[in-house]
């Protein structure tokens, strides 16, 4: 089992940057795929990025490329997502997640751990 733990989550004026991070504990971190994703108030849980176990390849969502970075330090057992020139329409709860599997983009269904998510808020 992994224990996924969000951080960095907070207020921020558009066009700011915030860069979240996700710490793992538990089983092995550099076996997993990792993701993040995010939900905003009466919206569905959408993806937002992810990267395979070695960080070698990264998938972006189209609302987060060029955007956003997606990376991993596996001696620190810790994902990270830097968001730049961020929007209003990027406020949401985000949360990162760990998939076994291998495809692992997109979906939700495909990750079995979740952190407690952090709240990002831009203000316009």
């Amino acid at each position: 089992q992994v224990q996924l733990v969000e951080s960095g989550g907070g207020l921020v004026q558009a066009g700011g940057s915030l860069r979240l991070s996700c710490a793992a504990s538990g089983r092995t971190f550099s076996s997993y795929n990792m993701g993040w994703f995010r939900q905003a108030p009466g919206k569905e849980r959408e993806f937002v990025a992810a990267i395979s176990r070695s960080g070698g390849d990264t998938y972006y969502a189209d609302s987060a490329k060029g955007r956003f970075t997606i990376s991993r330090d596996n001696a620190k057992n810790t994902v990270y997502l830097q968001m730049n020139s961020l929007k209003p329409e990027d406020t949401a709860v985000y949360y990162c997640a760990a998939s076994p599997r291998t495809p692992f983009i997109g979906s939700s269904a495909l990750y079995d751990y979740w952190g407690q998510g952090t709240q990002v808020t831009v203000s316009s």
